[in-house]
Parts: C-alpha cells; sequence; structure tokens
C-alpha cells in the first residue's frame, strides 16, 4: 500500500446551523490546518497516489479566504468538511481538520 499526506493551513469563515444556542451560528473564521491523506494498491500512470498539487486545488484553491457556507451545501462543521475532503480527493481515505488549537475532527474511509 502506497501512502501519501498534504498540510494545507486556509484561512475560512462559516457559521453553523445548530440546534441549540451557539456563538458558532454566527460567522467568524479560523486559520484551519488541514491533513489529507490518499492511499492506494497501485500508482497511477505518472507514478503517483496522488498529485499534491491537485490536493491543493480542491481543498486551498476553493477553500482559502472564502466563506465556505457559500462553497459547501451542506452544514460545515469541521467533520463534514473532512469527510467532504476525504470523498473530493483522489485516492483520499482519512482527513484531519484543525479549526482551532485543541479541536481536531478525523474522518477516516472505511
Amino acid at each position: 500500500m502506497y501512502y501519501v499526506r498534504k498540510r494545507l493551513e486556509i484561512s475560512a469563515a462559516h457559521r453553523l446551523d445548530l440546534d441549540y444556542e451557539s456563538k458558532c451560528t454566527q460567522l467568524h473564521g479560523h486559520n484551519w490546518i488541514i491533513t489529507v491523506e490518499c492511499r492506494s494498491r497501485e500508482l497511477n500512470a505518472n507514478g503517483m497516489v496522488a498529485d499534491f498539487t491537485q490536493i491543493k486545488q480542491k481543498v486551498n484553491d476553493l477553500l482559502d479566504h472564502k466563506v465556505i457556507n457559500d462553497i459547501l451545501p451542506f452544514n460545515p462543521t469541521a467533520e463534514n468538511i473532512a469527510r467532504w475532503i476525504v470523498e473530493n480527493v483522489e485516492n483520499g481515505w482519512r482527513c484531519e481538520v484543525q479549526e482551532s488549537e485543541g479541536n481536531v475532527a478525523i474522518y477516516e474511509k472505511d
């Protein structure tokens, strides 16, 4: 099995749709640290699991300095963002999304 890991840092804002009172329902920003992991039993025609530039384009270029609610069609919790990244990056299987110091969500594909 081959593995690659790409770490990105983006600045982005979001607001959460919650069924309880929270300051997080207001628009606010984070300096997100996102770690994307990809894996494959075979390398592609270019000898890669996934191209690091393409991972960056899928995540950084789409979300950096944006309001995430305006880009993604779901409640943008760190958990949902991690799942979306895994589902949209070539050979994605695991993603960690840190929205602030001490707050990390992880999604792994079964």
